[in-house]
């Protein structure tokens, strides 16, 4: 497939801390990459350097097979941005705000007329076209800062964490969204904290930290990289420390916790281990309420990957 963006080499250093550190990795055409990692692992400065918003120390950056810098306004013009932070103008309406936007790029009237409303049913604005941004709740918000930077209809598009902060409902709206703009032939980058979208919309993923890639490859490929296989759960009253300890005994169990009237087991690799507990159960009368199976999720990977201590 061809290859949107291409980074090689990438080196970004803040004084005597490096920010990225000898990064590569390609974007291919129409696929919506994940980019993800914690805090202070190179995501935003990264994306900065794409851009062209900051410069790097070495390496080379290449979007649509054109060395991507800071006078290439060709290129600018096929890639709508939208950052975390809200960037609207309070004193436009919502179609006025979206006219701004679409005009820095698309000067015939008629088309970006149609381009406006294009945006508008994307992201369900319809019914605000004449509200102004402190009229519309947090959700709305969102949903208007992603218009405004699609409005133009780019061929590459950045997400930044667009769904922070809003309800449930503006959260499929958004993501709803963003499938329509990748079936229609854009290709996303998508940076997120929430693992569940990333398992929703994602094609590919790839994981920073320390500004080095760390692990990619599509959701199913990173949960083989999880040390456990399974995570039990059996909801049971009063459950004898003796009972705990001989599980804990069990020979693929990883780890085990019993709190508040909860079992948590997790599975290293193996075969029948749910099978093996349901007999365990039943052969020592262990009444219990509920009982479930889960396999590793991408947070589990993420956390095993990047580490649970907090970062700032």
């Amino acid at each position: 497939m061809e290859n949107v963006i291409e980074v090689k080499n990438l080196v970004k250093d803040y004084k005597k801390m490096k920010a990225v550190d000898d990064l590569s990795f390609d974007v291919k055409k129409g696929e919506i990459l994940g980019l993800l990692g914690p805090n202070g692992s190179g995501k935003t400065t990264t994306m900065n350097c794409i851009l062209s918003l900051l410069k790097f120390n070495s390496g080379s950056i290449k979007i649509f097979g054109k060395e991507m810098k800071p006078s290439e306004y060709d290129i600018k013009a096929k890639i709508g941005v939208v950052f975390q932070e809200i960037a609207v103008f309070e004193e436009l309406t919502v179609y006025e705000n979206l006219d701004y936007f679409c005009g820095l790029y698309i000067k015939d009237k008629k088309i970006r007329k149609q381009y406006i409303e294009d945006a508008i049913e994307l992201v369900g604005l319809d019914e605000f076209r004449k509200f102004y941004p402190k009229q519309l709740s947090g959700g709305l918000l969102r949903r208007l800062n992603i218009a405004c930077g699609i409005a133009h209809k780019p061929e590459l598009i950045f997400l930044d964490e667009p769904t922070v902060a809003v309800d449930p409902q503006s959260r499929n709206n958004i993501l709803d969204g963003i499938k329509k703009l990748n079936e229609k032939g854009a290709t996303i980058v998508y940076t997120t904290h929430y693992m569940e979208e990333v398992e929703i919309i994602c094609d590919r993923v790839i994981i920073l930290d320390k500004g080095k890639v760390i692990a990619s490859g599509t959701c199913d490929e990173l949960k083989e990289l999880a040390k456990i296989e399974e995570k039990v759960t059996v909801e049971v009253s009063d459950l004898d420390s003796k009972y705990v300890d001989e599980i804990s005994k069990f020979e693929n169990v990883e780890s085990i916790n019993y709190e508040d009237n909860i079992l948590f087991i997790k599975y290293k690799k193996g075969k029948n281990n749910f099978g093996d507990l349901l007999d365990y159960l039943k052969r020592e009368n262990i009444k219990y309420n509920k009982i479930y199976s889960e396999r590793p999720t991408l947070n589990d990977v993420f956390l095993e990957l990047t580490g649970k201590e907090l970062r700032d």
